[in-house]
Parts: C-alpha cells; sequence; structure tokens
C-alpha cells in the first residue's frame, strides 16, 4: 500500500489510494516452491472500461511496486523475485460490444449522400418526425462530427444531454423534441468553434453518442451520416447492423456522380448493407405565384433515372420549395404540419421507407456489422 501510494491517478491528480481506487487488500503469497516468485495481486477500480488513463495507471502501479521492494533489499542482496499481477475492475459496466450496442432497436437507416448542401440532413429530420407523426418510436443521430445541424434543425441549440444511472452505467439521455430522441456532437461543442480533430478522436465521440446513451426501445433509429464516405461511415458499418440505407442526391449530374459512390460502397461485397431507395431532392422549383409551373434547375429526374440504371426503388422527388428551408432553419421542420403539401410529402415519404423496409425485412437476412481487418 506504501508502494500504491506513489502512484498518482490522472483523472483525481490523487494518488490511487487517496482515490479509493485499491478495490482489496493486496494479496501478496509466498511461492510454493524453492526458486518461484512472491505473487503479488491488486485489483484497481477504475470509473468505465474507457478510462483514458487506465493503462498508465497500470503500469505505474506495477513498477511502483517492483521498485518498493527494490528500495527494501539491502544492497548487497539480489532482489526478490515477485511476479506482479494488476487487474482492472470498473464502477460502470463496460460498453457493448459491436453489433449489440443496441439491442432494443429494430430498424437502423443510414440516411446518406455522395457530397454535402444536397438537402440530407433536412430529409433525415423530417423523415425522422414524420415516423413519429406514424405512430413509431424514432432515434435519430446526427453522425456529422464536423458540421452537426440537427440542433439548430430541431430548435434546440440551446439544450444539454444530462446524464443517467442505468444497470450499472452511467448513459447519456437524448433530447427529445416532436416525439423524436435526438442526440448530435452539437450539443457538447461551442456552435461558433470549429472541431479540430483527427479521425480517431471523432469516431471515439461516435461510439459514445450510440453505445453511451440511453435509447431505450425504438422502431427506427435513423443516422444523419456526413456527406462521402469517410472513417465515420466506417466506424457505423463496423458497429451497427444497419438495416439498410436511403441515398439523397440533386438530379445534378456532379451530385449524382457521388451519389453513385455512396450506392457503392453499401454494396461492397464486404459491406452488404441494402440500398432501400434513392431520394431526389431539389427536384424542381416552383414559385408560390406560379403554382402549376415547375423549373428544374439542377436537371430533369437525374435520380430517377439513376435509380433505374441500380435496379432500387425512387422513393421521393422533393420538390425546392422556400418554406422548407425556412423551416428547417426555424428549427420547425416541414413534417411537422401535415396539412401543407410539403408535410404531407415527407409524411408520404415516411410511409414509403416503412414499406420499403418491411420488404427488406422480409425477403433478405439481417445485416450484420463489417468485420475490417487493419
Amino acid at each position: 500500500m506504501d508502494a500504491l501510494a506513489t502512484v498518482t491517478y490522472a483523472g483525481t491528480k490523487k494518488n490511487i489510494v487517496e482515490s479509493q481506487m485499491v478495490a482489496d487488500t493486496p494479496v501478496v503469497a509466498a511461492p510454493a516452491n524453492e526458486g518461484e516468485p512472491w505473487r503479488v495481486k491488486v485489483v484497481l477500480e477504475f470509473p468505465r472500461d474507457t478510462d483514458p488513463f487506465l493503462k498508465s495507471t497500470v503500469k505505474a502501479a506495477e513498477a511502483a511496486i517492483l521498485y518498493h521492494i527494490r528500495q527494501l533489499t539491502p544492497p548487497s542482496e539480489e532482489p526478490t523475485p515477485v511476479d506482479v499481477t494488476i487487474e482492472a475492475e470498473f464502477k460502470s459496466k463496460p460498453r457493448p460490444e459491436a453489433g449489440q450496442m443496441l439491442p432494443g432497436v429494430k430498424n437502423i437507416v443510414a440516411i446518406s449522400s455522395g457530397k454535402g448542401g444536397v438537402g440530407k440532413s433536412t430529409v433525415a429530420a423530417n423523415l425522422a418526425i414524420a415516423l413519429a407523426r406514424l405512430g413509431y418510436s424514432v432515434g435519430l443521430l446526427d453522425c456529422d462530427i464536423f458540421g452537426p445541424s440537427m440542433p439548430k434543425m430541431f430548435g434546440c441549440e440551446d439544450e444539454r444531454p444530462y446524464a443517467v444511472k442505468k444497470d450499472g452505467r452511467d448513459l447519456i439521455c437524448p433530447i427529445e423534441r416532436y416525439g423524436v430522441k435526438m442526440l448530435s456532437i452539437g450539443f457538447f461543442v461551442s456552435p461558433t468553434t470549429a472541431t479540430l480533430w483527427r479521425g480517431g478522436m471523432a469516431t471515439s465521440a461516435l461510439k459514445q453518442l450510440i453505445a453511451d446513451a440511453d435509447w431505450g426501445p425504438l422502431d427506427y433509429f435513423i443516422l444523419d451520416t456526413p456527406p462521402g464516405t469517410s472513417d465515420i461511415h466506417l466506424t457505423l458499418l463496423q458497429t451497427l447492423p444497419i438495416t439498410g440505407a436511403v441515398i439523397v442526391s440533386t438530379p445534378q449530374q456532379v451530385a449524382l456522380a457521388d451519389a453513385r459512390k455512396g450506392i457503392d460502397m453499401y454494396r461492397n461485397e464486404k459491406v452488404s448493407v441494402p440500398i432501400l431507395g434513392l431520394i431526389e431532392n431539389m427536384a424542381w422549383f416552383t414559385p408560390a405565384e406560379l403554382p402549376q409551373n415547375r423549373y428544374y434547375i439542377f436537371g430533369r429526374e437525374g435520380c430517377k433515372q439513376l435509380a433505374q440504371q441500380m435496379g432500387v426503388p425512387l422513393l421521393a422527388q422533393v420538390p425546392l420549395v422556400q418554406s422548407i428551408c425556412d423551416n428547417g432553419d426555424n428549427g420547425t421542420p416541414a413534417a411537422l404540419d401535415a396539412d401543407t403539401i410539403t408535410g404531407q410529402a415527407f409524411i408520404n415519404l415516411a410511409q414509403t421507407v416503412v414499406t420499403v423496409v418491411n420488404k427488406r425485412n422480409r425477403e433478405q437476412p439481417p445485416t450484420h456489422i463489417v468485420g475490417m481487418k487493419q
């Protein structure tokens, strides 16, 4: 115990004895046979299995015991051979393994796009709300660590999630708005400061939002993924058994070229996540004063043609309407008002997504998480 009292735990800036981390009286066992080492066993208790100071503290404790023994040995004698074992226990239960993090979730749907600016987050937010309005229990995870937008779209930028103790673990409570449980890294970082994180930090934060949150039973868990194909997408594929992916694109050829890459990522033989369908966003523009007119600003039916070429359903064609943008900026997504044309369009989209998910579940086996070799 004297040796352990010299080891500082970085989490409290106190030694591990003062921090009450020594879970039980250390065991010191004499050798059973001559020539064998003494055995020392120490059990240290850490707050959680993801403690960033775990490995360094264990190594420091082992080194401190061996050093203490050498100091007690007269200079003329050889140090007593000692086999030191440091075991770690956790106050909080360890995080579930990948693939088992959301046992109460029936369907996980990734909303994806090949490039940014095509309205993917707008579609994800409205789809989640529309599903909730249809009576389903819905969760929404903003997976864009570097450009989170859901707190603003849901009008809850000032909200701060709190933690609860559940089943021996400290879990984050998602913010609930419009019948949707929602989490975003935007709740934990300043909205005016750039998130300068390396890939490992971003993926670690994403895993925490998935596994260390109290999502509870859900019919649909919507993933608003960042644009492109990146570390975040690989983390999601290695962590969650995604039921299917919905690809969002504008009819513009540049956007469609990137949408093809998104489809290819999910269809890769190592991934094998079904494509539930495509959504053509900003399909046309209709001015309020000329409701019968359609202006194809970004091209005409490009997404419809891509869906036919790739052999996947076209789930919806969403027009470019100013009210959709305004409602998103104001924190009141269009799907909240089913009496409007845009609101009803997203309700129809939600019904279509339910249909294709049910069809996928009937005809195809469950998705497995992706095992990637380093």
